[in-house]
C-alpha cells in the first residue's frame, strides 16, 4: 500500500512538473509571438509614416521650377481674411472686385465658369443680376424655319467671353492668349498672393540688366519675368460705389478677393458645414468614449484566477 501511494505521488509530481514545463513553453511562445507582432506593427507604422512623408515631400504644396528664371520671384505671404477657418468673404470687397473685373479685366479675360445666378446674394441683387444678364444676347431655340434666334440673357446663362475663339484672342493680343479667370487662383502656384503680387509688381522701368523681348513687359513675379499683359491698374482707375479710395493695391486686393470667390463660391457654406460637423462629431466621440467605458468596465475590472484541472492535483 505504501509503495502504491508513493507511486501515485510520484506520478502526480511528474504531472505537475510536465504541466509547469508546458505552461512555461506556452508562455514563452506567446511572448515571442507578441514580441514579433509588436515588431511587425512598429515596422508597418514606420513604413506608412515614411511613405506619407515622402509623398508630401515629392508632391506637397511646394512646387519648384527647374531654374529661378522660370519660377519667378516668390510672392509675399499676405494675411487674407477669408483664409481663416472662422472667417468668410468680405462681400463689399467682392462687389468692388467684380466692378474692377467688369471695367478693367473683362475686355480681355473671360469668366466662363461663373453664371449670373451665382452672383445673386453674394455680389449682386436679383434685379442687378437680371439687368446685367439682359445686356447680352444668347442663342435661343430654333424657330419653325430652323433658324436660331437671339434672346436676352437669363440668370441661368454664363458670362460671355470677350472673343469669339482662341484665334481672335491671340490676334488681338499679339499672339498671347489671355487665360480664363474662373479658376486662375487655384491654377497658379501661390494663389491669391501670386495674383496680387503680379498685379502690383510692375516697375516703372525694367531693372538694369533685365532683357525683355519686344512686345513683352517686365514683371519679376511672372515666370521668366516677361509677360504679355501690360500694367492695367492705376490709382483712381475706377470709381467705387461706396467711395473707397481706388488705389492700385486696393483694386488688386478687391479683384483677387473676387477671383478667389469665383474659384470656390461654396467656401462660406463649406466652412459652416465644417463647423457643424466638428460639433456633432465631438459630441458623438464623447458619447462613444462613455459607452465604451460603461460596456467594458466589467471586463477590465474582473479578476482571473487559475484553477488547475483535477487530474493534476496531488492526491495524498
Amino acid at each position: 500500500m505504501l509503495a502504491r501511494s508513493a507511486l501515485r505521488t510520484t506520478r502526480a509530481l511528474n504531472g505537475l512538473r510536465n504541466g509547469a514545463v508546458q505552461k512555461r513553453a506556452a508562455s514563452t511562445s506567446a511572448g515571442e509571438a507578441s514580441s514579433s507582432s509588436n515588431i511587425s506593427a512598429i515596422a508597418s507604422t514606420t513604413l506608412a509614416v515614411g511613405s506619407i512623408a515622402w509623398y508630401y515631400h515629392m508632391y506637397g504644396p511646394t512646387v519648384n521650377a527647374m531654374t529661378p528664371a522660370e519660377e519667378g520671384l516668390h510672392p509675399t505671404k499676405y494675411p487674407w481674411v477669408h483664409e481663416k477657418w472662422t472667417k468668410t468673404f468680405d462681400h463689399q470687397a467682392l462687389r468692388r472686385g467684380f466692378q474692377v473685373y467688369q471695367e478693367v479685366c473683362a475686355s480681355c479675360h473671360s469668366l466662363s465658369r461663373v453664371p449670373y445666378r451665382a452672383l445673386v446674394g453674394t455680389v449682386l441683387t436679383v434685379d442687378e443680376a437680371k439687368a446685367l444678364a439682359e445686356e447680352n444676347e444668347y442663342e435661343g431655340e430654333p424657330n419653325e424655319q430652323g433658324d436660331i434666334e437671339m434672346r436676352p440673357g437669363k440668370l441661368a446663362d454664363y458670362m460671355p467671353a470677350p472673343y469669339k475663339n482662341e484665334e481672335a484672342a491671340r490676334f488681338a493680343n499679339n499672339g498671347a492668349l489671355p487665360p480664363d479667370l474662373s479658376l486662375i487662383v487655384k491654377a497658379r502656384h501661390g494663389g491669391c498672393n501670386y495674383i496680387f503680387s503680379l498685379l502690383t509688381g510692375y516697375p516703372e522701368e525694367p531693372p538694369a540688366g533685365a532683357q525683355v523681348a519686344p512686345g513683352m513687359n517686365f514683371n519679376p513675379y511672372f515666370p521668366g519675368t516677361g509677360i504679355g499683359m501690360a500694367r492695367v491698374l492705376y490709382d483712381g482707375l475706377v470709381e467705387y460705389e461706396d467711395e473707397t479710395p481706388a488705389s492700385t493695391s486696393q483694386m488688386a486686393k478687391d479683384v483677387v478677393e473676387f477671383l478667389n470667390w469665383a474659384a470656390e463660391p461654396e467656401m462660406d457654406d463649406r466652412k459652416k458645414m465644417g463647423m457643424k460637423v466638428m460639433v456633432v462629431t465631438s459630441v458623438l466621440w464623447a458619447l462613444s468614449v462613455w459607452v465604451k467605458r460603461y460596456k467594458w468596465a466589467w471586463i477590465k475590472s474582473r479578476k482571473i484566477a487559475y484553477d488547475p484541472p483535477a487530474e493534476t492535483k496531488v492526491r495524498l
